[in-house]
């Protein structure tokens, strides 16, 4: 089995209880709202084009289509696109789902005002060159949103993928200072703001280092 097809495996193997997550499925209300706050304040209307990068079973990707943005999310694991076209139809919402590499788009030379990626950069063999990936795609002006963290609690896994899959670099989160460092030279500018305190977001209290970190080319 190859690299992706084993990172594709494992999320599909997850996807079942993805949703579980407070801050995945986002099933209460406040929870959403906070979400859907927080996207209006990183990506400004009007519409936008937005690439969702690891758009998973498609919460992020239903609040994006909702306030207007022309939206196009790409995950590796099918099961997890095929929950997401499922939420966005019954929403009676539009976007553009692909199963796919979210680290190399399928989009060819498309141009996006945003790339959003929420908690994948982390699980990601080679996230630098993904991170280079993405803000090639965007426009003039565009910016990259990333939602990150260091998580607490045990040990991630050597090979989580499976035996011969590898080591990740970032396995167990990144934190926001070591992602910076990271894109910092791809962008015009970059901030960082902290999530921990906001638990809304997170259906509750959290420990660990929660963040976003918004770079604008």
């Amino acid at each position: 089995m190859t690299n992706s097809a084993a990172i594709g495996a494992y999320w599909d193997g997850q996807a079942g209880s993805f949703d579980d997550e407070p801050d995945h499925g986002l099933r209460d209300g406040a929870t959403r709202a906070a979400w859907a706050a927080r996207l209006d304040a990183w990506i400004a209307r009007p519409a936008a084009d937005v690439l969702d990068a690891g758009c998973g079973t498609g919460s992020l990707t239903c609040l994006l289509a909702a306030a207007g943005h022309r939206v196009t999310g790409v995950d590796l694991a099918p099961r997890m696109v095929g929950q997401a076209r499922a939420k966005v139809a019954a929403a009676g919402l539009r976007a553009r789902l692909l199963v796919a590499d979210a680290s190399v788009p399928p989009t060819g030379d498309e141009k996006f005002d945003a790339v959003l990626s929420r908690h994948l950069v982390w699980t990601l063999p080679e996230p630098e060159a993904a991170l280079r990936e993405w803000v090639a795609r965007l426009r003039p002006g565009g910016v990259l949103v990333l939602v990150e963290g260091r998580w607490g609690g045990a040990e991630p896994a050597a090979e989580p993928y499976g035996a011969g899959t590898g080591v990740l670099p970032w396995s167990g989160g990144v934190g926001a200072e070591a992602l910076a460092g990271a894109v910092r030279p791809l962008v015009a500018d970059v901030r960082v703001e902290d999530l921990v305190g906001d638990e809304q977001l997170w259906g509750g209290p959290v420990a660990d280092e929660r963040y976003v970190l918004i770079g604008r080319v």
